[in-house]
């Protein structure tokens, strides 16, 4: 079976490539190919998995090529990790947001629709070369702000694209842990959009745990989310909500927290991933273990801010193992052997959510077959969750409607309609602020 990687350069491939390296099953993976635009970030991480792979007989081979369609054809399963600007773009997205005093993260609020409108159109070329070279393969998309660009790219390939995050997952694995379940034999009730979901129960044995884990203080703040959020938010919301709804209902402190650090998490990773790709080029340097000293870094630093702001110290170790690597891992298999399995992901709605028509992208738990992924029938959106998710949602009409039209008033009012953007002349100041420093949004107009 053979994987295309798009983003190939990517520094979190040898997690997905790792991952690979684990599974003995027929049927697995025997070939990676690794397409980016960047020869040099190409040859890097093939040094990288060179050493993962040396000794583990089995391993799939490696190729890498600049030619995105000499990448897709043949491909049976598609893996899009791809970054628009690149790092230097998203420490820009987050520059001319904060300027303004808004949020410029990269998935949430003005950052993330920065970012989506330089990704969406790009993401569209590649679905439509897929299905002209490689129409039976299925499209796993990773690349951010994740729900956007699935639905951008579902719209030329179906329910044959679907979106994964680590977020969701890493959330149930944490409220199970902290009630002492194993993660594998609950059914977590988890429902929203990507990066803006709660999860609302979590069964095990056919019994909800969650208000058991509500109930006790003690329980609720020894965890990420607990620290994050504070006991008190979470019994009055009755959920647990995804990390990145810190950057709404924290929002006026986070903001302030991002323009009072010394740098941005994308100047910081930008900066820390030269670093490494410069190293990576020596011969004499081994490629592994820069590139775990690396992660590590990145792991432990993950969302500093938003801990720094709720006094929630140190990430716990358990959390810095990632995970979106085993989900895609988990979606192949289930389709490429029929493994019947129950995965979060990210998929078009159809029936699911009452709130949203049949082709928005939703994150919710999700039957895996041969077939593809099949979303389960949910209870209604809690009324605290309805008006937001239906706001973002409606923001990423726009962001849609701006990529395909080209219009630069469309994406004015993706700006101006987001919750943590309260300004029209925010936004097009916005606006005017990104088409500035990025080339790729010259289509505005």
């Amino acid at each position: 079976m053979r994987l295309t990687i798009l983003g190939g350069g990517g520094f979190r491939v040898p997690l997905v490539y790792g991952a690979l390296l684990t599974d003995r099953a027929p049927g697995r993976v025997t070939r990676v190919v690794l397409h980016d635009l960047d020869a040099a970030r190409l040859s890097a991480v093939t040094r990288v998995l060179a050493e993962q792979a040396a000794g583990v007989p089995g391993a799939p081979e490696v190729s890498a090529t600049t030619d995105l369609d000499e990448a897709l054809r043949g491909a049976d399963f598609v893996f899009s990790a791809i970054r628009v600007g690149g790092l230097a773009g998203r420490a820009d997205d987050e520059r001319v947001a904060l300027a303004e005093g808004v949020l410029g993260q990269e998935t949430v609020g003005a950052g993330g629709i920065a970012y989506g409108l330089r990704t969406v159109p790009v993401a569209v070329d590649i679905a439509r070369r897929v299905a002209r070279l490689a129409p039976d393969a299925w499209v796993i998309n990773f690349t951010n702000p994740a729900g956007l660009v699935t639905e951008a790219m579902s719209r030329h390939l179906g329910d044959r694209v679907i979106g994964i995050c680590d977020s969701p997952v890493g959330l149930g694995r944490r409220i199970a842990r902290v009630l002492g379940a194993d993660p594998r034999q609950a059914w977590i009730d988890y429902v929203g959009l990507n990066h803006l979901g709660w999860v609302r129960g979590l069964r095990v044995a056919g019994r909800d745990e969650l208000p058991r884990l509500l109930a006790d203080p003690r329980l609720l703040g020894s965890f990420e989310e607990g620290k994050l959020f504070g006991a008190d938010w979470l019994r009055s919301l009755g959920a647990i909500p995804n990390e990145y709804l810190h950057y709404y209902y924290f929002n006026r402190e986070t903001v302030r927290a991002y323009q009072e650090a010394r740098q941005t998490r994308g100047a910081f990773l930008r900066d820390q991933q030269a670093r490494f790709y410069a190293r990576a080029k020596d011969p004499a340097t081994a490629a592994l273990a820069a590139w775990e000293h690396t992660r590590a870094e990145r792991e432990a630093t993950y969302m500093a801010e938003n801990r720094e702001t709720a006094g929630a110290g140190e990430r716990d170790a358990d959390d810095l193992s990632g995970g979106y690597e085993k989900v895609a891992l988990a979606l192949m298999r289930a389709i490429a052997r029929d493994e019947r399995t129950t995965l979060i992901l990210n998929v078009r709605n159809r029936a699911t959510l009452s709130v949203l028509d049949a082709e928005a992208v939703i994150e919710v738990p999700c039957l895996v077959d041969a077939n593809g992924a099949h979303p389960v029938a949910v209870d209604p959106l809690p009324t605290h969750a309805t008006g937001l998710v239906c706001a973002v949602k409606a923001v990423e009409r726009e962001v849609l409607s701006a990529a395909e039209s080209g219009s630069r008033a469309r994406a004015v009012t993706a700006f101006a309609l987001h919750p943590l953007v309260d300004s029209v002349n925010v936004a097009r100041r916005l606006v005017e602020g990104y088409t500035e420093v990025h080339p790729g949004l010259a289509y505005l107009k």
